[in-house]
């Protein structure tokens, strides 16, 4: 059985800086923690809680582990500090494949949702 636990947390209580993060607790567990800015809405913490259960999903089913995902992101905090983006956008990332399909899922339902800035269809 699966099991899902996610929360809105503070940006300074994330394991590094991201406004969403996500780890197989050693009970299983997904465990998803989004951080969003106080002005957004509910949607985008939403939205940001979807592309993270998306992608930890397909990374569980396709063998990639949360150690992985988080040895790839933290390693290479710095370069996306300076230069930006997300580390699944890199090629050389081990879970892209994943990180991109989770962003098409997102995307699809923020226009379903009419958010600016993901794009509206008139």
């Amino acid at each position: 059985m699966l099991e899902i636990h996610i929360h809105e947390i503070a940006q300074d209580r994330q394991r590094y800086p991201t406004s969403g993060d996500w780890v197989f607790d050693p009970s299983g567990a997904l465990q998803v923690n989004v951080s969003v800015d106080p002005t957004d809405n509910e949607h985008q913490a939403f939205l940001t809680a979807l592309h993270e259960l998306v992608e930890a999903y397909l990374c569980k089913a396709r063998g990639i582990t949360t150690q992985m995902v988080d040895d790839f992101d933290m390693g290479k905090q710095e370069f996306f500090a300076e230069y930006g983006g997300e580390p699944g956008d890199d090629p050389e990332s081990p879970y892209r494949k994943e990180h991109r399909f989770a962003c098409i899922v997102e995307h699809m339902v923020a226009h379903e949702l009419v958010i600016v800035g993901y794009g509206k269809v008139e």
